[in-house]
């Protein structure tokens, strides 16, 4: 595998790079979460939106190098954006992505545990961004509960509120800690991962 390197602009939005390419998630439109603006400039070979929902999808803010084709074999489960099956708000995209040896996974708003067929397509992730903050998503505990089953290699929380940003009905970071007590919140923007960590769990400070 080769080297990748995952920076957050904070909520759920990053960006993945291995060499010249690069794949951008969930994008957020301008003050829609509080506390948090994307850079101006920002661009991606390829760009993933879990949701259609203001705070997971801006398109017009990014530059798409390589709108026309998808050469990172992505696959996507759908999957309720609530714990009513959806009725409450609708569906989120979780995001499998293959690519550079190393399998990624974005959870997107994912708002229950998945069931026993959709574990079966995470297995073997190597690296998860998944939501902690509750309220919109699954909490920190049920977050734990997955990372427990699927061993990633690379765990990086996201959706969840900070001193300085984020909803005020999400999960601060610190209450979030007590369901994953080995986080290493960051001062960094950027986290490096090569296929040596062995259950890393990281909380990013936004690029701005």
């Amino acid at each position: 595998m080769k080297p990748v390197t995952i920076i957050s602009y904070g909520h759920a939005c990053f960006k993945v790079i291995c060499g010249s390419d690069s794949v951008l998630f969930d994008h957020y439109a301008d003050d829609s979460v509080p506390g948090l603006k994307l850079p101006a400039g920002i661009s991606a070979s390829k760009v993933y939106c879990s949701h259609g929902h203001s705070d997971h999808n801006a398109r017009s803010l990014i530059t798409e190098t390589d709108p026309l084709s998808d050469p990172f074999h992505a696959v996507f489960l759908s999957v309720p954006h609530d714990d009513a099956e959806g009725t409450k708000r609708g569906f989120s995209d979780i995001t499998i992505l293959d690519a550079w040896g190393t399998k990624i996974v974005h959870f997107g708003d994912i708002g229950r545990l998945p069931e026993d067929d959709e574990y079966e397509k995470l297995k073997g992730a190597d690296i998860v961004m998944i939501p902690v903050g509750g309220f919109y998503t699954i909490d920190a505990r049920q977050a734990a509960a997955i990372v427990r089953r699927l061993h990633p290699k690379l765990t990086i929380l996201m959706h969840y509120r900070t001193d300085t940003s984020g909803y005020d009905v999400l999960a601060h970071i610190d209450d979030v800690r007590k369901a994953f007590p080995q986080t290493e919140v960051l001062s960094q923007s950027g986290i490096t991962y090569d296929g040596t960590e062995t259950g890393r769990t990281a909380a990013l400070a936004p690029q701005q």
